[in-house]
């Protein structure tokens, strides 16, 4: 998978990773910046994505969709779509243009507004990584964790930056007994569950 990623996806990468590093150093504000998962974690995401079960690939919070690029190297390699949600326009327009750009189209479904509004319909997931505001995350917990299959996997972020913003759902996971979960110290700290 790393050995042959398109160039395409590689320039679009790297576009992305810029637009965040200048983000951050200008002080730009928390809801206007891309804040993207770091490459390390892209490559995290890609294999437990390629590893997981057979069944959907969700994503909530597609941002510019840097994490949902490195997700769609798996779903390239399983030849199926991950399925991801965004709300805010203006990330829309960017993660139109990143999928046009790097000519992944093809393995990706821009969904686009409200997850909440969707995601008691997903059934069959084998995957799903959940990025969105830290306010929700309880809630999409609660949706996701029932219709994930056996050996499926959500993956939270922001497990230890937002640790304390996220300690009820980070507790509830850990105490869940219809999942085996633990906090993945990679980025800003993943909440990994897989589901018994």
């Amino acid at each position: 998978m790393f050995h042959n990623i398109p160039e395409l996806v590689i320039r679009r990468m790297r576009y992305l990773e810029g637009l965040d590093s200048k983000d951050r150093a200008n002080g730009t504000p928390r809801m206007e910046r891309l804040r993207q998962i770091p490459p390390e974690t892209g490559k995290f995401l890609a294999i437990l994505a390629a590893s997981a079960p057979k069944g959907q690939i969700l994503e909530i919070g597609t941002s510019a969709g840097y994490s949902t690029l490195w997700i769609a190297l798996a779903c390239m390699k399983r030849n199926i779509k991950i399925k991801t949600y965004e709300i805010l326009e203006k990330k829309i327009q960017i993660a139109k243009e990143t999928f046009r750009e790097s000519k992944m189209e093809k393995y990706i479904e821009l969904i686009e507004g409200d997850a909440l509004n969707y995601l008691i319909t997903e059934k069959n997931v084998s995957f799903c990584f959940l990025d969105a505001e830290k306010e929700i995350y309880e809630e999409c917990y609660d949706l996701i964790i029932p219709n994930l299959i056996q050996g499926g996997l959500l993956v939270a972020d922001n497990a230890i930056n937002h640790y304390e913003t996220l300690k009820p759902m980070i507790n509830k996971a850990l105490s869940d007994k219809r999942v085996d979960a633990m906090i993945v110290p990679i980025g800003k700290g993943e909440l990994l569950c897989r589901k018994n």
